[in-house]
């Protein structure tokens, strides 16, 4: 595996406070690490190192971790309560299927590093099989293909986190929920078992695939996490804020169709007359809303504002966060903001790997979407049911702006602004800057093997393929 894959199987560790005593591997007679196989040999590829940096001011701190390429922070306290027992926590749903650890082992082949997907929000994440409706293991390639991921045994926001899926998750149905299929929590050994998704995550195909992410399925894509959202505030037994919404917890089927996964931040929402709930701080840098870094105080308007920065990275193709960037384009909120609100401006937002294969009418809607789900007043902000609403007929329009006279003036600009043009020679056209009256080509696309991982950041890196053959 080349280091540059290496570097991609990871995921942003969420807060993971540990004492200098609490890293205690367990090895058994297999090669099973602390919870967790290394392609290498060693301990310390998959399970990422983490450092703790503390804020002097606000008592935040930030974690990193060694392999995070897109440079995301994490938010969050370092005070944390001493755990209830297992018994008094886990509230597990009658659906849910209670796995042997050895059958776990057996259905991911002893947990080889072949089998390896990446890693999750608190351990590595292996490919198996199993029996339909059972839990036995059975021979690769039939049965029901599923992700099980592990826990590291070094600290206690892992165990919180796989609680907090259980007990979530369990209760929680939805098509655009990552499906929990079982568990495991023998000895101490802590599992889970989730539906395979062929589609890799949304943060894959946005920023590490070759070819770009054709308009329409972004579309889709967007409206489905929205559908997950508005499920979890409106229409769930009992409110949930999902406190992590971010491109690489938006997972894809076979179809596209978007599931939200990775529970281990949720939190039951306010209830009653409350309007928010206060907590520790804990997200992802660049996605996490202002007034809840600020203040502890938690609503579901902070996903909605953690959606709209998720539309915009959709819109821009650019990262939440991105080090790599002129100075002034670093947060991408930031920079977006003066575009957001006007009609011709807006067009410098949009992915320059699109080529103009966009819809000028969807492209503006989700634009003033955008701008309402970042506003500074989260009671400005919409509810994730007007979103939806908002989102619905976007996926579906077919005026695309390669010919438009908006995307024209925009080119034109470029090429007056550019260094080029000011000493007096034309740089060559670009193929945005180009287009035939029978407006742009093609978003090019090519297939995807199956074998993809479904999660996060993972050491399969293929380009974004069509649906149903279309664009």
């Amino acid at each position: 595996m080349k280091s540059g894959d290496q570097e991609s199987i990871k995921m942003e560790s969420l807060n993971v406070m540990k004492s200098k005593g609490s890293k205690k591997k367990k090895k058994n007679d297999e090669g099973f690490v602390g919870g967790c196989w290394n392609k290498w040999g060693f301990i310390g590829s998959c399970v990422s190192s983490r450092s703790k940096v503390d804020s002097s001011t606000s008592g935040i701190s930030e974690t990193k971790s060694t392999n995070d390429t897109s440079k995301d922070q994490a938010v969050g306290e370092t005070n944390l309560s001493t755990p209830k027992p297992l018994e008094e926590e886990l509230k597990v749903a009658p659906r849910l299927r209670k796995f042997a650890f050895n059958d776990l082992k057996l259905a991911t082949r002893n947990f080889r590093p072949e089998s390896l997907l990446g890693e999750g929000g608190f351990g590595c994440v292996f490919k198996g099989w199993i029996e339909e409706n059972g839990t036995a293991p059975v021979k690769p390639g039939t049965g029901l293909t599923v992700a099980v991921k592990t826990l590291n045994h070094d600290g206690l926001q892992g165990h919180k986190e796989w609680l907090a899926e259980v007990n979530f998750l369990g209760d929680l149905v939805n098509p655009n929920l990552v499906k929990l299929i079982g568990y495991c929590n023998e000895d101490d050994q802590r599992l889970l078992v989730y539906e395979f998704l062929p589609r890799g995550s949304l943060e894959n195909h946005l920023f590490r695939r070759s070819l770009p992410l054709p308009w329409s399925i972004r579309m889709k894509i967007a409206l489905g996490a929205a559908k997950g959202l508005a499920f979890l505030h409106e229409e769930a037994k009992r409110p949930v804020i999902y406190r992590d919404f971010k491109t690489s917890n938006i997972l894809l089927d076979a179809e596209y169709n978007a599931k939200l996964s990775d529970f281990g931040l949720a939190k039951d929402g306010p209830e009653g007359d409350k309007t928010h709930i206060s907590t520790r701080v804990m997200g992802t840098y660049g996605y996490a809303a202002p007034e809840y870094v600020m203040t502890g105080h938690l609503s579901s308007r902070s996903d909605v504002y953690s959606f709209g920065v998720v539309l915009l990275e959709m819109l821009t193709g650019r990262r939440s966060m991105d080090k790599n960037r002129p100075n002034g384009e670093h947060n991408l909120v930031e920079w977006a903001r003066p575009h957001l609100g006007e009609r011709r401006r807006f067009y410098r937002l949009i992915d320059p790997r699109l080529e103009g294969h966009f819809s000028v009418k969807g492209a503006q809607k989700a634009a003033q979407l955008a701008a309402r789900c970042l506003s500074r007043d989260p009671k400005a902000r919409p509810l994730m049911s007007e979103v939806v609403e908002y989102l619905k007929p976007l996926p579906a329009l077919k005026d695309m702006a390669g010919s438009s006279y908006y995307l024209q003036t925009v080119q034109s600009e470029r090429v007056g602004s550019s260094p080029d043009s000011r000493n007096g020679t034309r740089p060559a056209p670009t193929r945005a800057a180009s287009f035939s009256r029978n407006g742009p080509p093609h978003a090019r696309t090519v297939s995807v093997p199956h074998g993809s991982s479904p999660y996060h950041h993972h050491q399969f890196l293929q380009d974004s393929p069509k649906v149903n053959g279309k664009q």
